[in-house]
């Protein structure tokens, strides 16, 4: 890999991502729009349910926003021959994924400061730990959705397979991930498998950060476990990526 291929590579992304106003749209205020709904639903509890499960989704919501969008855009370069012409000067296959993740990183600080401000400022969301803690973990959490995206888009031929896999790749996660039932309380199997999904850890660390006023300690290990699973998403979509969709 090149690093200044790679940033040539990034740059054009984010240029191309300012004038897709779509896009844009999609990735940044999406996740408010249903952040906002949550926190309209449950205002009127008698328990404060957002402040229980609004910071787990506070990070559930842009890892999935960015899982589509990254993996549509990426196939739609394959499939218009892009990737193929690209792929033909010195840009090699890591170039390329870290490319995307860095531009696509860069959108996902925009997200992350805009949702997290708009739940804690606009909807009342009211956490233990310290805020900057809060923004850096669904920071994380849409760059995992970036890097699962990438991957995902490896083994689409078309853009609605990409958004097809979304059942695989992210509702099991979904349904893991400690959201709807307690991990400890899952069948021993299932359990186990939520133990090596990356978004159990995201929603562990958010609900950490709900609960303490100081859960550094406890957060630095999933935010560990992602990282892993941000660098083996990009290395394995490097390796199954296509020059062209057939």
């Amino acid at each position: 890999m090149n690093a200044g291929i790679t940033l040539a590579t990034a740059g054009r992304i984010l240029r191309q991502l300012r004038g897709d106003h779509r896009t844009l749209a999609l990735m940044l205020v999406v996740p408010c729009v249903l952040l906002g709904l949550l926190a309209w639903i449950y205002v009127d509890s008698p328990i404060d349910v957002f402040d229980r499960i609004g910071p787990a989704l506070l990070g559930v919501f842009p890892f999935v926003v960015m899982f589509i969008v990254t993996s549509v855009a990426t196939l739609r370069e394959r499939t218009s021959g892009t990737l193929e012409r690209l792929l033909t000067t010195p840009l090699g296959k890591g170039d390329l994924m870290l490319g995307y993740a860095l531009s696509f990183g860069a959108v996902a600080v925009v997200q992350a400061l805009v949702a997290t401000g708009f739940a804690v400022w606009v909807c009342g969301l009211d956490i233990a730990g310290p805020l900057p803690l809060l923004v850096v973990i669904a920071l994380f959490d849409a760059v995992l959705g970036t890097a699962l995206g990438l991957l995902a888009s490896g083994f689409a031929r078309t853009e609605f397979q990409a958004v097809q896999f979304m059942p695989a790749f992210v509702l099991p996660q979904f349904l893991l991930c400690g959201l709807l039932v307690p991990r400890d309380q899952l069948p021993p199997v299932l359990e186990a498998v939520s133990n090596v999904l990356p978004l159990s850890y995201a929603v562990d660390a958010m609900k950490d950060v709900t609960v303490q006023a100081d859960p550094l300690a406890d957060v630095l290990p999933s935010l560990g476990f992602i990282a892993l699973w941000i660098v083996l998403s990009l290395a394995l979509g490097s390796l199954t990526l296509r020059r062209r969709t057939p």
